[in-house]
């Protein structure tokens, strides 16, 4: 059976060879993909070996621990010398609605309503170019000022610009937007609308408008022409070591995550044929579910709470991509 080594360091280089190197984003993907499903927990020391494969200094993992908790998306809990940190409740609820737009099905049909989302003008009685950080906000845009954050949590969320002031998506209720904005501390500061357009062709045409597909396209073709050969070379070959296992899990993830949460998940009518973003989305899970028992077992071998070892994974994680093979899981 063919190594997989070589595949595997090439993958390792390509993220290491990203300037700057973002290792923030990375412990995201990692909160997100492995810690919150158990118990979103863990304590600096483990999360510093966990980093360790990717070659992450351990000064970078601590320099990065503390901008994030900074930001409001984790939160620092001192045992002695030992220092665990914690997905805060608004990072918590964010991940939440990432990870059902990550590892979730891709929707098949559409009632041909869009979700709008209007936010104020900036003066006068409207958000203020100058007013304060919402203290429930994670910390998703980085531009000063919270009528410019507003619209990078939106866009964030899959709502796509239509104009300054006017964003529009295509699956979320009106319910479930207003979970998102509350979880980002906005809102209060935005009217929520149920809208349909005159016909297919409109829709057409506001979702060009609100996205730029060629973009993502491209991103994505990227992301195959990465990973395909990986993924094949997993098929034929021997079962990965759990390391090795995580690590491409976790690029994996942190790769597709990137684009698939600025992909506004059109439903097929208003797609291009032949849209590469499903073919995208069936190589992260076939992938994902021949690393993932292996991945497991170094997390529970590697990663800590205070209190000991971290929980199980909950039941909702082995959904994930439609459903993941558990039986080889300990």
């Amino acid at each position: 059976m063919p190594s997989l080594t070589k595949p595997v360091e090439a993958l390792l280089r390509r993220f290491q060879g990203q300037r700057p190197l973002r290792g923030g984003s990375l412990l995201i993907t990692l909160f997100g993909d492995a810690i919150a499903p158990r118990g979103g927990a863990v304590t600096l020391g483990s999360l510093i070996d966990l980093a360790h494969p990717f070659g992450l200094a351990e000064r970078l993992v601590r320099t990065s621990v503390a901008r994030l908790a900074a930001e409001g998306w984790l939160a620092a809990t001192r045992h002695g010398r030992r220092s665990e940190y914690r997905l805060t409740g608004s990072g918590g609820k964010l991940f939440a609605a990432a990870t059902r737009r990550i590892y979730g099905v891709n929707p098949s049909s559409w009632e041909g309503q869009w979700t709008v989302a209007v936010l104020p003008p900036a003066s006068g009685r409207g958000i203020s170019a100058k007013a304060p950080m919402a203290k429930t906000r994670a910390p998703l845009g980085k531009a000063p000022g919270k009528r410019r954050n507003a619209r990078d949590e939106l866009r964030w969320l899959g709502f796509g610009q239509l104009s300054p002031g006017v964003y529009a998506h295509p699956s979320c209720s009106l319910e479930q937007a207003r979970g998102w904005l509350a979880a980002v501390g906005y809102a209060k500061h935005c009217w929520l609308l149920k809208s349909a357009t005159a016909g297919l062709a409109a829709d057409r045409s506001l979702a060009a408008e609100g996205w730029n597909l060629a973009e993502i396209a491209r991103r994505y073709r990227r992301f195959r022409d990465t990973f395909a050969p990986l993924a094949a070379a997993v098929r034929d070959s021997a079962p990965l070591a759990p390391q090795p296992a995580f690590l491409v899990r976790t690029l994996l993830i942190h790769e597709y995550r990137k684009i698939h949460l600025q992909d506004p998940l059109l439903p097929p009518a208003l797609l291009p044929a032949a849209w590469v973003g499903t073919e995208a989305y069936e190589l992260t899970a076939r992938l994902y579910s021949a690393v993932f028992a292996a991945s497991e077992q170094f997390l529970a071998d590697t990663g800590r709470t205070i209190s000991g070892v971290l929980p199980p994974a909950g039941a909702e994680v082995h959904a994930r991509f439609g459903g993941i093979d558990v039986s080889r899981l300990r």
